[in-house]
């Protein structure tokens, strides 16, 4: 049995996709503007200038490559990089998109994140792989972050 321990809760701020079609599928830029992270070891701020890369393939899968900076509330600065996938129903979505706020149990959304932190208080994030479950806003994005044991 695979043992997990809380690690952060993080909401991120996001505009709206910049859409290409091309010949895998739907690319979806999606910025990050801001937001935060709460937990027990590490809190802080999600810095602006992070991007989510969603791959929306011709199945309706989004693969997502998510690329974010963290500035601890002590003021050390983390990458994050987060791998997943994120289904639902096109109706699903679409209500999700109008900014109908949908519960997260209807679509299926989750992530293996990893870090890179300096020397020092938070170098033992380079050593982890966290999985994490998430949810979409039409704005905001959020995941319940968890360090695999």
């Amino acid at each position: 049995m695979i043992e997990v321990k809380a690690l952060f809760v993080l909401k991120a701020n996001v505009d709206a996709p910049q859409v290409i079609d091309g010949p895998l599928g739907k690319r979806w830029f999606i910025p990050v503007t801001g937001g935060s992270f709460n937990g027990a070891r590490l809190s802080g701020v999600l810095q602006a200038g992070g991007s989510d890369f969603q791959l929306i393939r011709q199945d309706g899968v989004a693969e997502l490559d998510v690329r974010v900076t963290l500035r601890t509330d002590d003021d050390v600065t983390i990458q994050l990089k987060g791998h997943g996938m994120r289904h639902a129903t096109t109706r699903v979505l679409e209500r999700i998109m109008a900014g109908e706020d949908v519960d997260a149990s209807e679509y299926y959304f989750r992530e293996v994140l990893f870090f890179e932190a300096p020397a020092g208080r938070y170098e033992w994030l380079n050593r982890i792989l966290a999985i994490a479950k998430g949810g979409r806003r039409k704005s905001e994005v959020f995941i319940d972050a968890y360090e695999i044991l």
